[in-house]
């Protein structure tokens, strides 16, 4: 009695049962009138036929090698069951029988293959083609249907939402909603890069904060994602131009941000910053010929290591960093307010939230009105269209139209009514500290020292002949800058529009005039 193997493969998960059940009655009925042994079973479950790269057609060819001889027939359903790359297929079946001396059977289109039969040949090459074919078409519907889904109606179309996003509604309606926990985190890595914090200390933070997504390049896949500005990357579709078209979902960043952090990561760092704690100010102290100042140990005649900070120009800065810690905790000290200023800033703070509630009381009022309007204009569109008084295509227009509008208001309301009583906290809690700045920079960590600098100074802190020098700092902590300077700790002098922001140039320390035009 003749043997055979049967290869059964369904490509959906939703048609498992009937497709495999299918599969076996056809290739049963076939063995039991043939009178030929099943001797195996291979089943792929929810496995494409692009390629025969499936585990169980795998353990197939393993099977075949191991056991041709006892092996007559390799049983299919249907051709495409097999494979629909119709060459590739081809040479499958052929090496089958020239090699191991099986034949191929596709048992509901009555073909056997046999290579040394010009029609048995021509009939599978046929059905594969045709396979091949029926999958192209598909292919082409699923890619203008998505190209239509993402660039026309602005909709996400993915298996798993981005991380700061969950995904809500069915189908047509599915929309991306912002996480506001997640969200918080991907705001955290955008505002980071622009302030310069390295990219492996943002993914260190990120993580501590709940960022989930692994990867070397898992920030870089957020900086770079359009989605968080509101957009949807789309591959362009025969004429149709591919790009970054609008999406319905509610941004987490502005535009504007994600097109600066997108100028910015083209650029790729001429030197990696790397965080040390013995160095806070290392990459954003900057030498009085505007080089950044790099760090090192070195080691001293007891053996013992002490640290430094430097200029690339050997002939420039070689500072302590003792002497330089110690220095800007003196500054810290004069930079901290009185109980006065406190009361003055704690009363225009709380003014300055009052009228932001109320502003956005406004803009929630707005928001709902606009989006009743719009509810509107669908209900009398959805008339017209019942009526006749329309075609489809206009109607699918103005949908999708009137769609993009509701979908972000939705969001946006929903965003404005959040409370912000937080803010009061924070304020509460928080404003004492302003008394004392050296306690608060003592205690903050490297990256909470490093933002606290360039947002006093403006990212323009200098060093020359043994002081701190800036031509911009935080004008409310700058009350003691005369007292600064006589102490020798920090030389302020204020900008001015005909003048360079570094505060002087060369060895000497003579200011280098910059020609400006009116």
């Amino acid at each position: 009695m003749k043997k055979a193997i049967r290869y059964l493969r369904f490509s959906q998960l939703g048609q498992s049962n009937g497709s495999i059940e299918r599969q076996e009655m056809y290739t049963d009925q076939w063995v039991k009138f043939n009178n030929v042994e099943l001797v195996d079973t291979f089943i792929d479950r929810g496995k494409s036929a692009k390629t025969f790269d499936r585990p169980d057609f795998i353990k197939l060819q393993e099977f075949i090698i191991k056991h041709h001889r006892v092996v007559d027939f390799l049983l299919v359903d249907q051709m495409d069951r097999f494979s629909r790359n119709a060459g590739e297929a081809m040479s499958m079946v052929k090496m089958l029988q020239k090699k191991y001396s099986i034949q191929v059977v596709s048992v509901t289109e009555g073909i056997t293959f046999d290579y040394d039969t010009p029609g048995s040949f021509f009939r599978a090459g046929l059905q594969l083609l045709l396979a091949e074919e029926d999958n192209i078409n598909r292919s082409i519907k699923i890619r203008g249907g998505l190209y239509t889904a993402r660039a026309k109606e602005g909709r996400y179309i993915g298996i798993k939402p981005p991380f700061g996003y969950i995904k809500q509604g069915e189908q047509k309606e599915r929309r991306l909603v912002i996480e506001e926990s997640e969200a918080k985190v991907i705001k955290f890595i955008y505002d980071s890069f622009l302030k310069n914090m390295p990219l492996y200390k943002i993914k260190e933070k990120a993580f501590e904060l709940g960022f989930k997504n692994k990867g070397n390049t898992s920030i870089e896949r957020v900086l770079t994602n359009p989605v968080y500005a509101g957009m949807l990357k789309v591959q362009g579709y025969k004429e149709y131009p591919g790009g970054n078209f609008p999406g319905i979902h509610e941004p987490i960043i502005d535009t504007s941000t994600w097109q600066m952090v997108q100028n910015k990561i083209k650029k790729p760092e001429k030197t990696r910053t790397v965080i040390d704690e013995e160095l806070p100010l290392r990459g954003i102290l900057k030498c009085h010929c505007s080089n950044p100042l790099t760090g090192a140990p070195s080691r001293g005649k007891s053996g013992k290591y002490f640290y430094y900070y430097k200029c690339q120009n050997s002939k420039h800065n070689n500072i302590s960093v003792i002497k330089a810690h110690n220095q800007f905790l003196e500054i810290c000290e004069l930079m901290s307010l009185p109980k006065q200023k406190l009361l003055e800033i704690r009363s225009s703070c709380n003014n300055a939230l009052e009228d932001d509630l109320k502003f956005k009381e406004r803009k929630l009022a707005e928001k709902k009105q606009l989006l009743e309007d719009t509810k509107e204009k669908m209900f009398s569109l959805e008339e017209k269209w019942i009526k006749n008084e329309i075609s489809k295509e206009t109607y699918d227009r103005w949908h999708t139209n009137f769609n993009s509008i509701i979908q972000p208001l939705k969001g946006a309301i929903e965003r404005l009514n959040q409370k912000e009583d937080r803010a009061f906290a924070i304020l509460e809690k928080n404003i004492e500290m302003l008394t004392d700045l050296k306690f608060v920079y003592s205690n903050a960590d490297i990256m909470q020292k490093r933002e606290f600098v360039n947002l006093v100074f403006d990212s323009n802190l200098y060093y020359q002949e043994g002081i701190y020098r800036t031509p911009t700092m935080m004008n409310i902590l700058s009350c003691n800058h005369l007292i600064m300077k006589e102490k020798g700790c920090l030389v302020y002098e204020k900008k001015r529009d005909d003048f360079s922001i570094i505060p002087s140039s060369g060895v000497a320390g003579n200011r280098t005039r910059v020609q400006t035009s009116n």
